[in-house]
């Protein structure tokens, strides 16, 4: 899917002008459809003792499990930017929503009858949905502001992510408890439906633009290859290497290290992503407001405060410090999480930006997809402490490469 850089109300492809159109009711629908997905994405480290104690499975295949989406979005996301470049995100999106369910109704089987490999098999294709929404998320959503509020809006969009992981963190186990682990996957799956009903009608018009050339294979390779591009990507790989490593391992710590219960580690753990819904949306504002619209002073910003944090959580010990912690923490390294999507399509053409997103939405979602399986793979070697300590070194190389970064 193209995007027209700068302009609200580009003609769609369906010939309808969309300039008179507030694009707010696509945003919160599209908003809602991805807090579902990230629900569905991290629920999984919501209720890991209860998976491991039903399926026999260990910390590094607990952590798979909410890794698998994420590698799964890592090997998909380059091919379904291609695909949106040259067709209807709108359409993409529905069709998308419609894999979750099938997703979550698998996974509710898969859990029920204990078996580890069909619970994986449905998170696969749980992944696929989710890179779908996220890539064409931003796809139309970019398209649909003007450049003086892309960031704000791409951030804005992008907090759903944080809203859901909250959502997973904090109502999973209550779902388990009433229902069983298992029913958190339909349950989440199934909220989607909400959002879609908002986006479906106030999208109309806005799925796909005219106004840009079909990309070749020559502009698709020069996004690929583009050194600017690599930069931007991996700042997203550290940020989001260290966001899904705190999402996935606070709980465990705070259940297994601090004593407290289940119930309570989500909640507190929850706190984490939660703060990202502000903090998303102030990394664009500053970006837009502050900073006249350049992106790499958030950006360190954002590793220079969260990695210190990170480094030392370990040697906090009394709950009104870990939570004061993960709220600053959890805020600072999402001020760059949104933005580097606004970051990456202004260092490629209109024609190729949903490329560019799903470039970076790849690479950066490998260090999702690595985090939580090489960090149970380390806990359980040496213990929380050298795993917080090496989270806090992938902070550091995030500090030097923002210093070094272009600006767009």
């Amino acid at each position: 899917m193209s995007s027209h850089e700068g302009s609200a109300g580009s003609t769609s492809a369906d010939g309808a002008g969309t300039a008179d159109r507030a694009p707010w009711g696509l945003l919160v629908g599209a908003s809602l459809i991805a807090v579902s997905l990230g629900a569905y994405e991290l629920v999984p480290a919501s209720v890991t003792p209860l998976l491991r104690e039903s399926l026999g499975v260990g910390p590094s295949a607990a952590g798979l499990l909410v890794s698998v989406t994420f590698g799964t979005a890592v090997v998909a996301s380059l091919p379904v930017g291609v695909v949106l470049d040259r067709t209807d995100s709108r359409r993409a999106i529905a069709a998308a929503v419609g894999l979750l369910l099938v997703a979550g109704v698998w996974g509710w089987q898969a859990g029920a009858d204990g078996s580890y490999p069909s619970l994986l098999a449905s998170r696969v294709l749980g992944g696929v949905a989710y890179v779908v929404v996220w890539n064409a998320g931003i796809d139309v959503v970019g398209r649909s502001f003007p450049a003086d509020r892309q960031a704000t809006a791409v951030g804005t969009f992008t907090a759903s992510g944080p809203l859901g992981f909250a959502v997973g963190q904090g109502v999973g186990p209550i779902i388990a408890d009433a229902l069983g682990w298992p029913a958190v996957f339909p349950a989440f799956a199934a909220s989607a439906l909400v959002g879609l009903t908002l986006f479906w009608p106030t999208s109309r018009g806005r799925g796909r633009a005219v106004d840009t050339p079909t990309p070749t294979l020559s502009d698709l390779g020069a996004v690929v290859t583009n050194r600017r591009v690599w930069i931007v990507c991996g700042l997203g790989f550290l940020a989001y290497a260290v966001y899904l490593f705190m999402n996935s391992w606070a709980p465990s710590y705070l259940t297994e290290e601090l004593r407290l219960s289940l119930a309570v580690s989500g909640v507190l753990a929850a706190l984490f992503p939660a703060v990202g819904i502000l903090s998303r949306v102030t990394g664009g504002l500053l970006s837009d407001r502050l900073f006249d619209g350049r992106r790499r002073p958030v950006v360190l910003l954002a590793f220079l405060v969260s990695t210190p944090i990170v480094a030392g959580f370990t040697a906090l010990r009394t709950v009104p410090v870990v939570v004061a912690a993960l709220l600053v923490a959890g805020f600072a390294i999402q001020l760059c999480l949104g933005l580097v999507f606004a970051y990456v399509r202004e260092l490629v053409e209109p024609a190729v930006a949903a490329t560019a997103v799903a470039f970076l939405t790849s690479v950066g979602l490998a260090g999702a997809f690595l985090s939580p399986i090489a960090a149970g793979a380390l806990i359980g070697a040496t213990g929380y402490g050298a795993a917080f300590a090496v989270a806090g070194v992938l902070g550091l190389l995030g500090v030097v490469l923002a210093w070094y970064a272009p600006e767009s």
